[in-house]
């Protein structure tokens, strides 16, 4: 009977692949320190049906960079506030490119051009008592 093998796309890095003792390794981390980070929400890596962890090649990274905020002396809430930075700044450039691609379809000379409609304004003067003017 042959055995089914799973397959890993490496080429992936949101992939979770790696079980928590090799991504303790690749990141130069203690297991429990993963564990902790990832009760702080500092990592979430992916889970098993059986609830273990996977870490992906993006997870490994992330942790690196956790690692090395740590030692240059920022604290957990100082790396929390950090992360959550990162993570705007990649959702505004993503917002960005929509716009740009957005913006290059309505510029597109292929669209009719539309007429603009410009609103005016008036201002008049009222009395108390008289009819406005005309």
């Amino acid at each position: 009977m042959a055995k089914a093998r799973i397959g890993f796309d490496l080429t992936d890095p949101d992939a979770p692949v790696f079980v928590i003792s090799v991504a303790a390794e690749l990141s130069g981390m203690h297991p429990q320190t993963l564990r902790g980070y990832d009760r702080m929400g500092l990592v979430s890596p992916g889970r098993t049906p059986g609830g273990g962890r996977r870490y992906s090649l993006r997870d490994v990274e992330h942790l690196r960079s956790v690692s090395e905020l740590t030692s240059a002396g920022i604290g957990i809430e100082g790396v929390r506030r950090i992360v959550e930075l990162e993570n705007q700044v990649v959702a505004l450039r993503g917002r960005v490119a929509e716009l740009e691609a957005e913006l290059t379809l309505a510029n597109h000379p292929a669209l009719p051009n539309l007429p603009v409609l410009r609103a005016t304004t008036a201002m008049t003067t009222y009395r108390s008592g008289a009819p406005p003017k005309a």
